[in-house]
């Protein structure tokens, strides 16, 4: 259960990050509750997360999944560049993702 919270965060995390951009530096409104929202559940799933987990693997997983996600999203939907290199590279780092995440043991 502890592995969902993360992932569910990791998630959040990929929203508050293309929310903030979308922001415009918290100048448009609801972007930057969008932000809020998600960056408070994110945070909010991975604290209660860390009650079971070592925080090395937990805070790798989220943030790898944040990013992962990130690029993703922002490829897909914002325009951002695409290349062979950073397909492969967002592949390593959900490779890493998922080999930490089998690595980290609950208390």
């Amino acid at each position: 259960m502890a592995w969902l919270l993360v992932i569910v965060a990791g998630l959040l995390e990929t929203g508050f990050a293309v929310c903030l951009k979308l922001s415009h530096g918290f100048t448009r409104l609801w972007p930057t509750i969008a932000f809020c929202a998600f960056a408070l559940g994110s945070f909010g799933l991975l604290t209660l997360a860390l009650k079971k987990l070592d925080v090395g693997p937990a805070y790798a997983v989220w943030t790898g999944i944040g990013a992962a996600g990130t690029a993703i999203y922002g490829m897909v939907f914002l325009g951002d560049l695409v290349s062979t290199l950073k397909i492969v590279s967002i592949t390593f780092v959900i490779v890493g993702v998922i080999g930490l995440q089998l690595s980290g043991s609950a208390h």
